[in-house]
């Protein structure tokens, strides 16, 4: 998939015209790309559209007008875009309570590399780990979001081209155990990623 270009972006003044219109494309397209899985964490597959929209919003909600600012937003952005036969999400534990999710996120510690997509059966782990954070008296903690990506084999890729697969969303920790089938809407959607990817 194309990765977003300097480009596409348009002027903050341009991209006021044409916000709330791109907005609720890109926020219904979110809905059927997003994933709840289990009760704590919440996976939205991220595609060009999404990293776009998410680049625009920035550059608009920091009033990034700086070319060198753009491109570092762009380069930190555009990691998210999914290569060929891969699969790329944004990962968040939401735990509403503080002291819960505190208390969460320490035993979460190498969750990142927990999580996998599924599909017929196969098993593709996360390849980009973000490790960990560590706050001021040394405890270290988990992300509470996180950005992944899996490589999957050319034949698992081809299987949700087609739409004739099973798929879902695994995550095997020791703090915390869930599956989740991917919904036909999300499958053909990450199809169509993988279609253009090609």
């Amino acid at each position: 998939m194309k990765r977003v270009l300097r480009t596409e972006l348009l002027a903050i003044s341009e991209y006021e015209l044409v916000r709330e219109r791109f907005r609720a494309r890109i926020i219904d397209e979110k809905r059927t790309r997003r994933l709840s899985v289990g009760d704590r964490v919440v996976v939205v597959f991220e595609n060009h559209d999404t990293v776009l929209f998410q680049v625009q919003e920035m550059l608009r909600t920091e009033r990034i007008t700086n070319e060198e600012s753009i491109a570092h937003e762009l380069e930190t952005y555009n990691a998210l875009v999914p290569g060929e036969n891969e699969l790329s999400c944004t990962l968040m534990i939401s735990i509403d309570d503080h002291d819960e999710r505190v208390a969460f996120l320490a035993s979460a510690l190498g969750f990142e590399s927990a999580v996998s997509v599924v599909i017929n059966g196969e098993a593709y782990g996360a390849t980009v780990e973000v490790g960990t954070e560590v706050v001021r008296d040394g405890t270290e903690f988990a992300h509470a979001v996180q950005y992944i990506k899996f490589p999957i084999a050319p034949a698992a890729a081809d299987a949700l081209k087609s739409g004739t697969c099973s798929a879902s969303f695994r995550i095997a920790h020791a703090a915390y155990h869930a599956e989740v089938a991917l919904p036909p809407a999300l499958v053909a959607s990450l199809a169509s990623d993988l279609r253009a990817s090609t």
